[in-house]
């Protein structure tokens, strides 16, 4: 996953306690851990935790369904469905939500694919596969195009984000048997 992937609700400078206002600071708690932010008045260690992505990928008739994004990051690159999961929102329940949401079909899980992290990026990435159940595939939400693909026909180059290109080649070899 590129930087990109992370800007979007990624890297931010907190400066300020939440607790009682004071100015934070980074500091090494523990040798093997990386610098916090430590409040100066109060002491309160505010952890920078990763935010959760919920995706499926899935075909219609044995073809790949894609989403162009028109919002950023990554605007005007293919993508599947998914967006991060709300505070007490399980991640399966998530992954259909967003999937309604941005492609306009409903989706039965078959299973986990995988789960996709990298340096440098706040984003942690929970992909299913899942089986079309209702609705049209079409552009919604934060798309401005939806299509299938056949498994040759891919736009490669076209991808938004490393983890969309990592989970569609293991999407591709676990249920489509097809070489990337």
């Amino acid at each position: 996953m590129s930087e990109e992937e992370g800007h979007a609700h990624g890297h931010v400078e907190y400066r300020f306690c939440p607790r009682c206002g004071g100015g934070l600071e980074k500091r090494k708690l523990k040798v093997i851990e990386p610098e916090r932010l430590v409040c100066l008045r109060c002491s309160f260690i505010f952890y920078l935790d990763p935010k959760v992505i919920a995706a499926t990928i899935f075909t219609i008739e044995g073809r790949v369904a894609l989403l162009r994004r028109g919002v950023e990051p990554a605007i005007g690159t293919w993508v599947f469905p998914g967006g991060y999961v709300d505070r007490g929102e399980s991640v399966r329940d998530a992954a259909i939500r967003e999937t309604q949401e941005e492609a306009n079909v409903e989706v039965r899980l078959c299973g986990l694919l995988d789960v996709y992290s990298y340096p440098n990026s706040p984003n942690v990435i929970v992909v299913y596969a899942a089986e079309v159940i209702g609705g049209e595939l079409r552009a919604c939400d934060e798309s401005v195009e939806a299509r299938t693909f056949s498994a040759a026909e891919i736009p490669w180059e076209e991808l938004g984000f490393e983890s969309t290109k990592d989970a569609l080649r293991d999407y591709l070899k676990l249920y489509l048997n097809a070489k990337t």
